[in-house]
């Protein structure tokens, strides 16, 4: 049960936008995508939400850019929970590239549980929460990154488009 998932990806041409470097929407999108695969490695794929009646919604995105990334560079993308509470999740997220593990964009969502039918918030249950390790403490994932202690773990990502 990995409690800080990373998928490795080269940037393809089609995420580069008119100043040359990957386009900001491009994030965005591969911060959904490595949660969607995060929480189904940990056993709870869309179609368990779907049974359930019950899914993620995104209440709030924070991306900060630090240093552009460009097509075909080799970037990680790293992602974590921070905390959960009753109804909700913050999760953090951290673009690197290299041996250095330069950071090139950080960003948290804070994701909303809600019921399908109502789209009101509703209480996460117990075994969801059981399913993903709050990392509280980002010092803890910077260390786990140098020490290379995070493997790829995102075989069923599909590469970006």
């Amino acid at each position: 049960m990995p409690n800080i998932y990373r998928h490795d990806f080269t940037v393809p041409p089609s995420a580069i936008d008119l100043q040359g470097h990957v386009n900001n929407q491009e994030y965005l999108r591969w911060m959904q995508e490595v949660a969607i695969s995060h929480s189904t490695a940990q056993k709870w794929p869309l179609e368990r939400y779907l049974a359930a009646g019950q899914v993620w919604v995104v209440r709030s995105h924070y991306i900060e850019y630090l240093s552009p990334a460009f097509e075909n560079e080799t970037l990680s993308l790293y992602t974590w929970v921070a905390d959960i509470n009753e109804k909700s999740s913050t999760r953090k997220y951290l673009f690197t590239r290299g041996n250095h593990h330069q950071t090139v964009a950080r960003a948290e969502t804070l994701w909303v549980f809600v019921t399908l039918k109502t789209s009101k918030p509703c209480p996460i249950p117990g075994v969801l929460r059981g399913a993903f390790v709050p990392v509280a403490d980002q010092r803890q994932v910077l260390r786990r990154i140098r020490n290379q202690d995070v493997p790829p773990c995102a075989p069923h990502l599909a590469a970006p488009p």
